[in-house]
């Protein structure tokens, strides 16, 4: 059962099931792999967390997490290169609201920790948004981490090979922010 001063955190992966990752499979599947190892990592913190489910449309997510009072909403994507860029792409994106200072904060962290796992650090970047849905419409303090690029071959490997290091930096990220 939940309490007011239990850390209350939403899971967004990806409901992207069109966008394909180079070598076999989705953006959607992937990002939901990240998410299985990452709920049992919160849950194990004391925290409630609830994630949305595969098949609802992004609405449907926004519309789930925004049914209760949240401490974070946390999207997790992967990008693609786009025209001359597809497949040669390469770093990972956070995004925040630029008017939640909550949000930018918690972006922060994450942005700080993922440096710490991902191959180049100086490829990690913050990136305040007005545009993205899950970021603007929530509302709770909103990130959403793109961790690397699906359609750039050593970057879509580096994802499978690291799903369960993306989750415990993750986790640690959401710890880092709602202690603070």
């Amino acid at each position: 059962m939940e309490s007011n001063n239990t850390p209350n955190i939403f899971i967004s992966p990806s409901v992207q099931e069109y966008n394909y990752f180079y070598g076999g499979g989705t953006e959607e599947y992937y990002m939901n792999l990240i998410a299985d190892e990452l709920v049992p990592l919160l849950m194990e913190k004391g925290y409630f967390v609830e994630r949305n489910n595969p098949d609802d449309s992004l609405a449907e997510v926004i519309q789930q997490s925004n049914n209760s009072g949240r401490n974070l909403h946390l999207a997790i994507h992967s990008n693609a290169g786009a025209g001359e860029y597809a497949g040669r792409s390469q770093g990972a994106e956070i995004y925040y609201y630029p008017y939640s200072e909550e949000g930018k904060r918690a972006a922060e962290i994450i942005a700080r920790n993922y440096r710490e796992i991902y191959p180049n650090p100086n490829a990690v970047k913050l990136i305040p948004t007005t545009t993205l849905a899950e970021i603007t419409k929530t509302r709770s303090p909103a990130v959403l981490i793109e961790v690397g690029f699906h359609d750039n071959p050593e970057e879509a490997e580096w994802i499978r090979e690291n799903i369960e290091n993306i989750a415990q930096s993750l986790a640690d990220s959401v710890a880092e922010f709602v202690t603070e």
